[in-house]
């Protein structure tokens, strides 16, 4: 009886001590998208993001024109994150949307003076 429960107390404080490492390094950012128009914005942003090495959760509010980037500090960075929803076409706080991606997307996605928007 005494073996099982010192048995139980070491694996609860392995298992507390890697939930303590774990939250050490996450950061939560928010990044202005000012070009999101649409539900279909925010999916494109959200999967492709959590593709990123160190994202774990991604919230695009596309109404407020914001996302929100929760990640792993020592295996990604702000400006990386930012970078890549450039890449995949639109604008990211002061980084602008990659002009060949952006021309890729569906006109809902554009921007209303190309036309796009609701």
């Amino acid at each position: 009886m005494k073996k099982l429960l010192l048995l139980l107390v070491a694996v609860m404080g392995i298992a507390s001590m890697g939930f303590a490492q774990a939250k050490k390094g996450v950061q939560t950012m928010t990044i202005k998208t000012p070009t999101v128009q649409c539900e279909m914005c925010k999916n494109r942003i959200e999967k492709y993001l959590l593709r990123e090495e160190g994202v774990q959760k991604v919230n695009v509010d596309f109404r407020k024109k914001v996302t929100k980037v929760t990640y792993i500090t020592d295996r990604n960075n702000e400006d990386n994150i930012r970078t890549a929803i450039a890449n995949i076409g639109y604008d990211a706080d002061d980084i602008k949307a990659e002009a060949e991606a952006y021309k890729k997307l569906p006109k809902c996605c554009k921007k209303p003076e190309d036309g796009g928007g609701q």
